[in-house]
């Protein structure tokens, strides 16, 4: 794959580069499976924090649900494993055999007919693209059409997480209820819980994330990334200038929305579970802080932000596990209030320059070796 000097900058292509070289080389030969399945489930949430990128901080549209659509890929995905992994001869001592645990413990005797398409995976995958679009869809048409947004808007997918988390709670019949859909075994009779099948799920999802990173790179290289900017800084304007600009929010709420879904998807793949827990309020917070500390104007800063507050939280847990709230809290204000533009801040004010500096103080010495142009020593 060519990438030229349009696509990405001296700077971006340094932070292509280097997160290929870390995810790719470095990671997997220094960590073990069990650490590198850890990385892989926070690269999950990478994916949420790029759409971020897209929807807040390109078009200015923070929303505080993504969660929803994480869990949505997530339980597209983990209904497809569940059905392979609840099949007559696994569940033959049910009451019912042929379907999910969960359903026959809530004296379900039949499989419900929104859960018979995800017997396909073709249909699965396909869901796991359209279902949080089209729910995006809605929202964002009911709210943008009628010119919703900054905080008013913000409440909404909140309130909408939270509504969700207790549509999927309640439901427990069909959806697991609190404790979610466990025990998913098996994709196409490949078990997905060995070590070798972790170290492959690793790679698989790291060709995904920088497939991620070049379709949001190349949204932001492209007139409708230009327009968001642009709507963002001076939405009137924009509006007066012929522009629709409901319909570019409604793109980049959905782009966001697939985004989150893809994560979702990858990372019941990785844990072997979904669950409400991560389609709340909370986890859609932390989704957003994600983006604030990478840098919300920074595909590549939301990676290793995901990167940074995951790390920071598991090791903070595990040390300190009375106070290990209060030590992440305390992360985030620092890099709030000292580096206010996130880690894609501090490369651009204090790394870039130094290495412009040092990149041309190269190019000045005299590629004659030392010599004048009469030929003289140069003194």
């Amino acid at each position: 794959m060519i990438i030229n000097s349009r696509f990405f900058n001296r700077s971006e292509l340094i932070g292509f580069v280097s997160l290929l070289l870390l995810l790719v080389v470095i990671l997997p030969l220094a960590l073990d499976v069990f650490r590198l399945n850890l990385v892989a489930k926070y690269l999950t949430y990478a994916f949420v924090a790029i759409g971020l990128v897209l929807c807040w901080g390109y078009g200015g549209i923070l929303s505080l649900g993504q969660g929803v659509f994480f869990g949505l890929g997530g339980y597209c995905m983990a209904m497809f494993l569940k059905l392979e992994a609840s099949s007559v001869a696994n569940t033959k001592i049910q009451s019912t055999p042929g379907i999910p645990d969960f359903m026959d413990w809530n004296q379900l005797t039949a499989l419900p007919f929104f859960w018979k398409p995800f017997q396909s995976f073709p249909f699965a995958l396909a869901a796991i693209i359209l279902v949080p679009a089209i729910f995006a869809f809605i929202i964002g048409a009911a709210m943008f059409k009628r010119r919703v947004g900054g905080v008013y808007f913000a409440i909404i997918t909140q309130a909408i997480a939270a509504i969700m988390t207790i549509l999927i709670v309640g439901q427990q019949g069909y959806t697991g209820g609190i404790n979610g859909i466990t025990d998913l075994r098996t994709l196409h009779g490949w078990d997905i819980r060995t070590d070798h099948a972790k170290y492959i799920l690793y790679f698989v999802e790291v060709f995904f994330l920088f497939a991620a990173i070049l379709v949001a790179q190349f949204i932001r290289l492209t007139k409708l990334g230009r327009i968001l900017v642009a709507m963002r800084e001076q939405e009137d304007r924009v509006r007066f200038s012929g522009y629709s600009v409901a319909n570019f929010k409604i793109f980049a709420f959905c782009a966001a929305a697939i985004f989150a879904a893809v994560g979702g998807a990858l990372f019941t793949l990785e844990v072997g579970f979904m669950s409400p827990s991560f389609v709340g309020i909370v986890p859609s917070i932390e989704m957003v802080i994600y983006t604030a500390v990478g840098g919300r104007m920074s595909i590549f800063g939301a990676v290793y932000g995901s990167l940074l507050v995951n790390f920071a939280k598991t090791s903070l847990s595990e040390t300190f596990p009375q106070l290990w709230l209060f030590g992440l809290g305390a992360l985030f204000i620092a890099v709030v209030l000292a580096f206010p533009n996130g880690l894609s801040g501090i490369w651009a004010d204090h790394v870039q320059p130094r290495i412009d500096r040092l990149l041309s103080s190269r190019t000045k010495k005299p590629s004659n070796g030392g010599l004048v142009a009469n030929g003289a020593p140069a003194e």
